[in-house]
């Protein structure tokens, strides 16, 4: 089972009215966060992405921040070195205006090679959803995450049920 992780919105939240809380550096890093909005991102969701790893998935990069993610993010979150999506050249998606899916869902549904899987992001649609649901063989958990507050306790919570149930939790699975 595969865990896609989307990194902006999901990991750093954007675009509320409030303050960001922002986190120190974990004593392991040497010198500044290598990014600027690395600080939004609480380390202690590392612990809690690791708990999701031994409950029986595999985390994985789904993000344009390709190698950037295990270079900053995963050492901030004291996560290993993490798999990443290779996203196809943008020429290479149709263009099917508002009734298409989000341009990553075609090729996680390629990437996880009929595997189950949950992918974390804070722009999946319906239309998604409905072209999982289509194409994909194995369950799979769509979960939108509020890009104001990026992952919470509750997201957290949908997940772990998910994934101890092998894919059969009350999340918002698309089969």
């Amino acid at each position: 089972m595969l865990l896609f992780l989307d990194v902006d919105g999901t990991l750093i939240p954007f675009g509320s009215q409030r303050p960001y809380p922002l986190f120190e550096a974990p004593l392991t890093l040497p010198g500044p966060p290598a990014h600027p909005l690395l600080s939004r991102v609480d380390p202690t969701l590392g612990a809690r992405l690791r708990r999701l790893a031994r409950l029986g998935c595999e985390l994985v990069w789904a993000t344009t921040w390709l190698d950037d993610a295990n270079v900053a993010l995963s050492p901030w979150l004291g996560l290993p070195t993490l798999r990443l999506v290779d996203w196809p050249d943008e020429d290479a998606e149709p263009w099917l205006g508002s009734r298409a899916p989000h341009w990553k869902t075609r090729p996680l549904v390629t990437w996880a090679a009929g595997r189950a899987f949950a992918w974390v992001d804070d722009e999946i649609t319906d239309v998604d959803r409905a072209y999982v649901a289509a194409h994909h063989p194995s369950p799979a958990l769509l979960h939108r995450v509020d890009h104001r507050r990026g992952l919470t306790d509750h997201d957290f919570a949908v997940l772990e049920e998910w994934i101890a149930g092998g894919g059969r939790g009350s999340g918002q699975s698309v089969l």
